[in-house]
């Protein structure tokens, strides 16, 4: 087995980029019921305290974002934006208190993972061994993340666009994104999402004034070529 060191430490107030992705990239997602548990295991799981979907039963998934509040006091990250792939997630993040992320993403990928492989009737690891972390120490570099963050759905329709930076079919790309229900894009641009409400983004630059402003700055990253 290979063991995989951190390279960075974390420490309160301070940003991550935090993503991960299935072992062998195998997906990690294969139906709708399968993006909201994530997500619900990702807003349960952003607590001091141990909250666990069962204790919600009979509840649908996407009700459990009206039916829970979590208290900002007892956040262990602020989340500013999120995107679920078929084989992986990223996640942009400021840690509230010490140690904050590895006690989430242990709940995180522990409870998904159990979840999944019980569903699926599979054993072993469903992520690799560590999720991967980025500091997020420049303002430059911030701003950024949530364009490459919330542009990410496009791989799935035009990969080789995507890894030569230059999306051909700007106009079918937009399209997508506003029609992804998997990451906080709608968020920024004033469409509520009920599993919006996990994200806390007070404690965030406020580089967007108004839903147009964000909305332009995601069509200019699409018409982006380099």
């Amino acid at each position: 087995m290979e063991i995989m060191t951190r390279k960075i430490s974390f420490a309160p107030d301070e940003y991550y980029h935090i993503y991960n992705r299935g072992t062998d990239k195998r997906k990690t997602f294969l139906d709708r019921r399968d993006h909201i548990r994530f997500l619900v295991s990702l807003y349960l799981g952003n607590n001091k305290h141990l909250i666990h979907p069962s204790d919600w039963s009979g509840k649908s998934f996407e009700n459990i974002f009206h039916l829970v509040q979590i208290n900002f006091p007892d956040r262990l990250v602020d989340i500013g934006a999120y995107c679920l792939m078929p084989n992986h997630f990223h996640l942009l993040v400021r840690e509230k208190e010490d140690g904050g992320i590895p006690k989430l993403m242990q709940k995180l990928q522990t409870g998904y993972s159990m979840y999944f492989n019980k569903k699926y009737q599979r054993t072993g690891s469903l992520f690799e061994s560590k999720f991967k972390a980025q500091h997020v120490d420049d303002d430059h570099y911030l701003h950024y993340l949530l364009a490459y963050i919330h542009l990410n759905p496009v791989k799935t329709i035009s990969h080789d666009d995507w890894q030569n930076k230059k999306i051909k079919n700007k106009d079918k790309a937009k399209e997508f994104l506003d029609h992804y229900d998997f990451s906080s894009y709608h968020h920024y641009i004033g469409q509520p999402k009920p599993h919006n409400n996990l994200l806390s983004v007070a404690d965030f630059p406020d580089y967007f004034k108004t839903t147009k402003d964000f909305d332009d700055f995601i069509s200019e990253w699409i018409k982006f070529d380099n």
